[in-house]
């Protein structure tokens, strides 16, 4: 009999008594008292920490959960589901396995996130443009019984890089559809960052609720275009920022002619570099700097000859002249210049009197 409670009293001892989670790291999310083959005893103490929710798993089914900072006796009074399960009328008279998970509650900050692929957008100013998007979020356990259910299992330690990957990927899309609806111009993106951020975490919170998680906060650092275009808008700044390139031009010789007084022995290359500068300068000076106009050149006086019912010419006094030498132009011919209203015979005009020779006066008989 005493070799038999000498048995007894030496399992008894083996049997854990304090079951408790001295979180050393920061990354854990969930993790499982190892009890191995050891057995919880009867009344052993189960200490919940702040920050902590101890879950007691039975069979794979949650059996108790602790959400409250205490330290707990493992007795039917603390585990009324478990002993129901159970069907221990009595009580806890013998020791009793289970598992027990303790979840953080704390929240995971400074978690990186970013595109991986530039997302492509219209964009109202610049067109098609690709915008990358980086920035830092951090979540937190809301619901610990689904988390178990649905993400950890049976892992004796679940941390929060485990399910990083899958949620960074979840809230890039996310934030790429916010991009694409929110229509703001790309070049107004860094005046909008805390909207962009406040509706994405809205956008975002059903997704992470599946999975029993917060978001508790996302940030966006930064939203830019490709280094390309990022080096085309900083031309098309610069070019906004010189303004006037003839001064511009003039600067940049005084400059050249400051160095070359600077360094006399380099002088010869550096002022005729400048020399050819300034020439260059002067002459689009030149170029660029209004004269007077000449005077508008005295055109000769030409009509056009109605010949067959078409307009022939333009035909100068000297060309009308042969014509009525040669018979082609009479006095009832119909001429026409810029400026008449209408045709008419050549000796209505004044000024086509000379091309025939005057009358001769009536004989008197």
């Amino acid at each position: 009999m005493l070799i038999g409670m000498g048995i007894w009293d030496k399992l008894r001892n083996e049997l854990i008594d304090i079951v408790e989670w001295q979180a050393d790291d920061r990354q854990t999310m969930v993790w499982r008292f190892p009890r191995a083959e050891n057995t919880i005893k009867n009344g052993a103490k189960l200490v919940v920490r702040e920050s902590q929710v101890a879950i007691v798993i039975n069979e794979g089914a949650l059996a108790d959960q602790f959400n409250q900072p205490a330290t707990y006796t493992l007795t039917t009074q603390n585990l009324p589901i478990l002993a129901t399960l159970k069907g221990w009328k009595y009580g806890f008279e013998s020791p009793f396995k289970v598992d027990v998970y303790f979840v953080s509650m704390r929240t995971f900050t400074d978690r990186k996130w970013g595109t991986k692929n530039p997302i492509m957008l219209r964009d109202k100013e610049l067109g098609p443009v690709r915008l990358r998007a980086f920035g830092t979020f951090s979540i937190k356990v809301s619901d610990p019984a689904v988390l178990l259910r649905n993400v950890v299992g049976t892992n004796g330690r679940f941390t929060v890089d485990d399910i990083g990957d899958q949620l960074r990927d979840m809230l890039i899309a996310r934030f790429g559809d916010i991009l694409g609806e929110c229509g703001i111009p790309a070049l107004d993106m860094a005046a909008n960052y805390d909207q962009l951020s406040q509706f994405a975490t809205q956008r975002i919170a059903s997704d992470f609720e599946k999975f029993g998680l917060q978001i508790v906060t996302l940030n966006v650092e930064n939203i830019s275009l490709p280094p390309e275009a990022e080096a085309a808008l900083d031309r098309r700044t610069s070019m906004g920022i010189i303004g006037d390139m003839n001064r511009y031009t003039q600067m940049q010789v005084a400059d050249s002619l400051q160095q070359a007084a600077n360094n006399p022995a380099g002088a010869g290359p550096v002022v005729m570099g400048v020399g050819m500068t300034m020439a260059g300068q002067a002459l689009g000076n030149m170029a660029a700097t209004p004269t007077a106009a000449p005077p508008p050149l005295v055109t000769a006086i030409q009509y056009f000859v109605a010949h067959n019912g078409q307009p022939t010419g333009p035909f100068d006094m000297n060309q009308l002249s042969s014509m009525v030498a040669s018979g082609q132009l009479n006095r009832q011919s119909l001429v026409w210049k810029q400026g008449m209203p209408q045709w008419a015979n050549v000796e209505s005009i004044s000024e086509l009197a000379g091309l025939f020779p005057p009358a001769p006066p009536p004989v008197v008989p």
